[in-house]
């Protein structure tokens, strides 16, 4: 595709994304709940940025990070080295997730649990589970059972894991598989099953991002029974009031500069590990390696405009609309509410793009973007919606993933292993950067006016987000084979009758 066309589609993408969430935030602020001047502008303003980052991103993602991951995958495994794969997959998994920006929000949220020791903890949960997706893609290992194998081990731990460490686990397994990650992962995978001749190699490219999620669970679980951090509450940073429109101008500005060097300094590790292996092994002729590195470009800067719209424009409202919405007449609304919003928040997800594109043209148009994404928005608004139920009743995590994860995994038991490794793979992309800066600080502002324990009860939500879509995306494929089994008697049988003669010519 022309670049200038690729601009024209991700920006209609982008806008489409972005502005159903704008207007419904927009409408209950203007008609419904006040709330400060200020914070409806630097809304309105990292709207825009929002847009303008979502399409620098996707394009850069396209030319840059799948490029990247397939180019490293395909030639890691030519090598036919085990021990070569293993080292550069863990490698490639540990520096990909601290480049990862719903990490980072992640982290900085979570008062009890050092930022950097958080972010090394799940980073390297990352690094060797995807090891492990290397090893399930080299040797053919069924999704299904290792599935069932790790999660047996995660709920068996959770008996023994404190609420506070509970919740935030769950959280990390959902927010490593972002825009960084995904399309980088989901890549590499395809050129590792490049090198299988065997008509399942497609099938088992899936699934990487479903393992890739499991492993920050474990890791944090694990780092519980060693780290004890400071049982201190939540507290979010708020915005500060500004006076007129010069001062939110320097609020921005100021931030700028500050996620400039978050987004260069997590992605440094990722681009000089390709510049090396580019030197040692790929050599890329040089209107390739051109493209990639102005791919780098649009995918640093779209990142950075994404992460100062999302922190200074949505987060600041976010916490304060949850809050605002408890304390007025309308505290009802606050469950339907959330539902509607994760309906159209998915689609704000970078990741989820990248993810509905691959599958359509991996599985032939046989699952269509449309359809996945349908099936996603289902998920995601049933599980805000008990996410809110959480925040107001207090009810244990467990009592939803637990019954949930099973329910998953018996399912996987029934569907095509295409589609259990797809569903697995959607539930780690729905929980994008928007559901961890605005749905998130949401929840928390909507916990703290209601007296609840925000780590405990508003913390979870990135779980439930990456969970829902394993039930929906497995039940989709359920039914789309019952159809194909049922039309294909009546399409092979019901076209002549018992006595009907059929004459057969030669062209």
């Amino acid at each position: 595709m022309h670049k200038k066309q690729l601009f024209i589609e991700k920006s209609k993408e982008a806008v489409a994304s972005v502005l159903p969430i704008t207007l419904i935030v927009a409408a209950l602020c203007l008609l419904f709940i006040p709330v400060d001047t200020d914070l409806m502008l630097a809304f309105i303003i990292g709207s825009l940025m929002l847009i303008a980052g979502m399409v620098l991103f996707s394009v850069g993602s396209d030319t840059s990070m799948s490029q990247i991951g397939a180019h490293m995958g395909a030639r890691m495994t030519k090598s036919r080295k085990l021990w070569l794969i293993v080292a550069v997959s863990f490698l490639l998994g540990t520096f990909i997730t601290t480049s990862e920006p719903d990490l980072t929000v992640l982290a900085t949220n979570v008062p009890h649990i050092d930022t950097t020791v958080l972010i090394i903890t799940v980073s390297v949960g990352v690094g060797l589970c995807l090891v492990l997706c290397m090893l399930r893609i080299l040797f053919a290992i069924p999704l299904n059972r290792l599935l069932l194998i790790l999660y047996g081990v995660l709920f068996l731990l959770s008996v023994f894991i404190g609420g506070d460490f509970l919740s935030v686990a769950f959280d990390s397994g959902g927010v490593t598989t972002g825009p960084m990650t995904v399309p980088f992962i989901m890549a590499l995978g395809v050129g590792v099953a490049s090198i299988r001749s065997d008509e399942h190699a497609q099938q088992d490219s899936f699934g990487l991002v479903a393992l890739c999620s499991v492993g920050p669970i474990l890791a944090v679980m694990l780092l519980s029974f060693f780290y004890h951090g400071s049982p201190e509450s939540s507290e979010y940073a708020l915005m500060q009031s500004h006076a007129h429109t010069v001062e939110l101008g320097h609020e921005y500005m100021h931030a700028l500069p500050e996620y400039i060097k978050e987004v260069a300094a997590a992605l440094l590790p990722i681009i000089a590990f390709f510049f090396i292996f580019q030197v040692i092994s790929l050599r890329l002729p040089g209107k390739s390696l051109l493209r990639i590195i102005v791919g780098l470009i649009y995918t640093c800067v779209g990142l950075m405009l994404f992460l100062t719209g999302a922190n200074v424009g949505f987060s600041a409202l976010g916490y304060v609309l949850g809050g605002k919405i408890i304390a007025s007449p309308y505290r009802f609304i606050l469950i339907p509410l959330a539902m509607v919003m994760g309906w159209f928040i998915i689609n704000a997800e970078p990741a989820v793009h990248v993810l509905t594109k691959q599958v359509e043209e991996l599985s032939s148009g046989t699952i269509s973007e449309k359809a996945m994404q349908l099936s996603l928005s289902v998920a995601v608004a049933a599980a805000m919606g008990m996410s809110m139920l959480r925040v107001l009743t207090g009810i244990s995590i467990m009592w939803f993933v637990l019954p949930g994860y099973a329910v998953a995994l018996a399912l996987s038991f029934i569907v095509p292993p295409t589609f259990t490794a797809i569903a697995f793979d959607s539930g780690g992309v729905a929980s994008g950067p928007l559901t961890a800066t605005f749905m998130l600080p949401f929840a928390m502002g909507a916990c703290s006016a209601v007296g609840g324990n925000v780590m405990s009860d508003a913390f979870g939500l990135v779980a439930l987000v990456a969970m829902m879509p394993l039930i929906t995306v497995q039940v989709m494929g359920a039914v789309s084979t019952f159809k194909s089994r049922a039309a294909a008697p009546a399409e092979t049988m019901g076209a002549y009758g018992d006595y009907d003669v059929i004459e057969l010519w030669e062209v």
